[in-house]
């Protein structure tokens, strides 16, 4: 059964469509920014131990990046496939797909739980934990490590609900979590005053709710694919060419992990726990850089992903070109305001002397190459909604495997000033990602128009 809250992705105008389907998107992602900036913010601030403890708390993002990375390889893999075939009039096999990934969802997460709870301490300690940070980072992961389940069902399902045009469900899906962690927080962490502990809690609670009603909307009444029994029965002819798909995500997001690694394990070598801390701050600032911007192109998907299992052309071309444009122009915003106010935006998570006085120079820096960063992921999310795994799972490998996680230790070597060098590391390898993404794309696009009738019938 149709709702009337969904949107018609196959008439309404393109530029209406992208901004009724991209507001909500972009609400939902600048709120679960805010969501993941909350525990840091407050956490920052606890008297006496902020900047430790947010240096603490900083090094478990890492393994939470891999837990999500999960959501991301089974719902932004599943999502555009169904897309697809939901332009094509098959809903029986989106619906497939959807309770597909709803299942390989629950048994990740149980396995995924399990795996967290038992090498905690060696894998913290990886991520660059020191003898001062460690009991704040296993407090903060014991628990979390619980959500794990609510965090992989909240994401991917939100992919779902998103693709179908329900863009103001998804946002809900989102604002449940994030109202609920910013209200709790201060609750468990100064009046209960248990510190990490009540902002682990908090998120766990939070992140409950954001899955039961993601679950009770996809099998209720209002939606176009709807979670049945019939759903859940495996078909891996359907759901593996998903997996596929979803690998450039999960790359993305796991390799965060790796990342984090190099870059915590050489600012603890080159400046300490402040340099670490300043990190998790920078991490802060780049999500809420990135999650606005994936917003703006998750409501583009759509659009794309339909359009293209219906064989319309000119939709498609407007779409990807209306998408690039409005991303670039947010990208370039962020960059000036990073550059103008570093002070301002690490005084919000701390005001610890030795983070604030790394933070101030180091921000500007590790975000100079935001400038063109939107068009990189405006194009990354094309090849998404085009069912396009093999450019996506490169470009996922390129930027960070080939070229950011080299130049941590190579820029060492070339700069007088080591911890300036790791920071320098970033803009680098995002223009040079950017550059080679742009020729990418702008290849594949060209030849897509070009041979449009035979492309199509080869790939769909």
């Amino acid at each position: 059964m149709k709702s009337t809250q969904a949107v018609d992705l196959g008439k309404e105008k393109v530029g209406k469509l992208l901004l009724i389907l991209s507001l909500p998107a972009i609400t939902s992602q600048l709120v679960n920014a805010l969501y993941n900036m909350v525990d840091r913010i407050f956490i920052g601030h606890i008297p006496n131990v902020g900047g430790i403890a947010l240096t603490g708390v900083g090094v478990c993002f890492p393994i939470i990046m891999v837990v999500t990375a999960f959501a991301c390889l089974l719902g932004m893999g599943g999502a555009p496939n169904a897309g697809i075939y939901m332009g094509e009039g098959n809903y029986e096999k989106a619906e497939k797909i959807m309770g597909n990934a709803l299942k390989v969802s629950l048994v990740a997460g149980v396995f995924l739980t399990i795996i967290v709870l038992c090498f905690k301490n060696p894998l913290l300690y990886l991520f660059g934990a020191s003898s001062k940070t460690i009991g704040f980072a296993d407090e903060y992961l014991t628990i979390y490590a619980f959500g794990t389940i609510p965090v992989l069902v909240t994401m991917s399902m939100n992919s779902f609900i998103s693709t179908q045009g329900f863009a103001k469900v998804s946002m809900i899906t989102v604002l449940i979590g994030a109202i609920t962690n910013t209200v709790l927080d201060p609750i468990f962490i100064y009046f209960f005053k248990m510190g990490v502990k009540g902002a682990a809690i908090a998120t766990l609670i939070s992140q409950t709710l954001s899955a039961l009603w993601a679950l009770h909307f996809l099998t209720g009444k209002n939606t176009k694919l709807s979670l049945t029994k019939a759903s859940l029965k495996m078909d891996y002819k359907i759901f593996l060419p998903c997996v596929a798909l979803g690998l450039a995500p999960f790359i993305m997001q796991s390799t965060e992990s790796l990342l984090m690694l190099c870059f915590n394990s050489s600012l603890l070598k080159y400046g300490g726990d402040d340099a670490v801390g300043v990190m998790s701050i920078l991490t802060s600032v780049m999500q809420f850089i990135i999650l606005p911007l994936q917003g703006l192109t998750q409501g583009g998907q759509p659009i794309i992903s339909y359009n293209y299992g219906q064989r319309n052309k000119e939709r498609v071309k407007k779409t990807v070109i209306l998408m690039i444009a409005c991303s670039l122009i947010y990208s370039m915003i962020m960059w000036i305001i990073c550059q103008k106010m570093p002070v301002a935006i690490i005084n919000v998570f701390s005001n610890q002397t030795g983070i604030v006085e790394i933070g101030k120079w180091a921000l500007p820096i590790y975000t100079f190459g935001v400038i063109l960063i939107g068009a990189q992921v405006a194009c990354q999310q094309s090849f998404l909604a085009f069912a396009n795994a093999k450019y996506s799972i490169f470009l996922a490998l390129f930027r960070k495997i080939i070229l950011l996680i080299p130049l941590i230790y190579i820029m060492p070597m070339l700069m007088h000033n080591k911890l300036k060098a790791v920071f320098m590391a970033e803009p680098i390898a995002d223009i040079i990602a950017v550059i080679t993404t742009l020729l990418l794309f702008s290849y594949f696009f060209y030849n897509l128009l070009k041979n449009w009738g035979s492309y199509i019938n080869d790939n769909c």
